[in-house]
């Protein structure tokens, strides 16, 4: 039974990052980033793993998109290396390494595939961070720079600029909790980080509609979707307070002009925010012509009793300090499952919530699934095949949420499978296998898994059929 038939018009597309698949860590220019210096760091990432080589995305390109065409997907959302572009994150640019995207961009069109471009998708330029990273203000500076260099050589070429992904990582993984790159662990720094991002999107966003007036502009946030263990208000501030750090810290000043009130006030035994000038918030809300919501699961959390032992599942790493600043007194439970390899609980109903308050509170505001999709213990079977049943299931139910919110008003336009290929999985190094392809590490023979041969029905026909059929 076909449950869902999305318009032709609707966008099928998958997602990469360039640390993720790109190799060629030292080639042709490319300086280094914050990733490069913090997997090279002992005890940073599972096994000792580094994207030194990742999936070989630099040299294997072509063959790559070829996979992306024969998928019949209409889009590809790829991210560009700061480093790569701009090796020390201000001054010169490296002309090998813009020819590289300005290829994959040619090849991509060529494909009749629409390039969606992220300018920056965690590969900070060392260089900055030596200098303050995302907690200095002049970062985001450089950020404008860099956005004009690198629009300015691709031009209308790209269909949709994405300034930022997931700055909710950037800032509080790498800056508060330590278990992203560059594995600090101050909690000042992480709201100051917060800001510099934010700031960084509206300058580089201005940048898009003034040099590529045509094209699309876009950022990415992973929203959560948070809910209290039980009604009473102590939980219900709970939920109020991790929805302000996680959600409302980027939608307040992106898309209301403003950073809430209660955030500013949680906050205020880690920093006074002054590093919020006068203007900031004016700059950060550029309007938006799609909004990227990244999705994987959801989150549950009670007000602590003060007795117990701590609770903190919140499913973004083990670490000695929380990215959940000035929120010490707040659980995170777990949930029941199943899980993904990620430890993750598989919730769709939750997209299915998450949409409707962002339609509820944003009606006017296109939006697109720029990254759903799940890690699993994949395994070559004896007929060389990879039958990844749990993945399709993850898909079919997740799309589906995704549409049952269309159904409810939701202006969801367009849906990217994280990720297109197996691929280096941050602090999990090579462990965890997000792909749709298969990647072995050692050949780097790309093999379809049964979930690219079904996504590939789904681009084609646009039915979302039942897990029976």
């Amino acid at each position: 039974m076909t449950r869902h038939h999305f318009p032709e018009s609707f966008i099928w597309g998958s997602a990469t990052a360039a640390y993720q698949i790109e190799g060629a860590a030292t080639e042709d220019g490319r300086g280094p980033s914050i990733w490069d210096t913090y997997s090279h760091t002992p005890g940073r990432t599972l096994n000792g793993d580094t994207g030194d080589v990742a999936a070989d995305h630099y040299h294997r390109w072509a063959d790559d998109l070829g996979h992306i065409a024969d998928l019949g997907l209409s889009a590809y959302r790829f991210s560009i290396s700061w480093p790569r572009v701009q090796p020390g994150g201000s001054g010169r640019f490296n002309q090998a390494g813009i020819d590289f995207y300005s290829r994959l961009v040619d090849g991509l069109l060529e494909r009749g595939i629409r390039p969606v471009a992220t300018m920056y998708h965690w590969d900070l330029p060392q260089e900055l961070e030596d200098t303050g990273g995302w907690a200095a203000r002049e970062t985001a500076l450089r950020f404008q720079e860099y956005a004009a260099g690198i629009v300015g050589a691709l031009g209308d070429r790209v269909h949709t600029w994405t300034t930022l992904n997931e700055p909710w990582c950037s800032a509080y993984l790498g800056y508060a909790s330590g278990v992203h790159a560059p594995g600090r662990t101050e909690p000042a720094a992480a709201l100051a980080a917060v800001h510099h991002l934010n700031l960084a999107h509206g300058l580089a966003g201005r940048v898009v509609r003034e040099l590529a007036p045509s094209a699309e502009l876009s950022v990415t946030l992973n929203l959560h979707v948070v809910r209290g263990a039980s009604d009473s208000a102590a939980d219900q501030d709970a939920v109020r307070r991790i929805d302000a750090l996680a959600n409302r810290a980027f939608l307040g000043p992106m898309l209301d002009g403003a950073y809430p009130a209660d955030l500013l006030a949680d906050t205020a035994s880690v920093t006074d925010w002054s590093f919020v000038r006068e203007g900031d918030e004016k700059l950060i809300a550029v309007p938006l012509d799609v909004l990227g919501v990244n999705y994987y699961s959801s989150t549950l959390v009670r007000a602590w009793d003060g007795v117990s032992a701590r609770s903190d599942a919140d499913g973004h790493g083990a670490s000695t300090s929380t990215p959940w600043v000035a929120a010490d007194d707040v659980d995170f439970l777990p949930q029941p499952g199943p899980y993904t390899a990620m430890g993750w609980n598989i919730d769709p109903p939750a997209l299915t919530e998450l949409l409707l308050r962002l339609h509820r509170e944003y009606p006017n505001q296109p939006m697109m699934i720029t990254e759903n999709g799940a890690a699993f213990d994949d395994v070559v079977s004896a007929d060389g095949r990879i039958h990844d049943e749990r993945r399709i299931d993850y898909l079919r139910r997740h799309i589906g949420a995704m549409a049952d919110a269309r159904a409810q008003g939701a202006d969801v336009r367009g849906y990217f499978v994280w990720s297109l290929l197996d691929n280096f999985e941050w602090g999990y190094g090579y462990d965890r296998r997000f792909g749709i392809i298969r990647v072995d590490y050692d050949t780097q023979v790309r093999t379809w898994k049964d979930s690219a041969h079904w996504y590939q029905r789904l681009a084609a026909t646009g039915k979302l059929d039942s897990a029976q059929d």
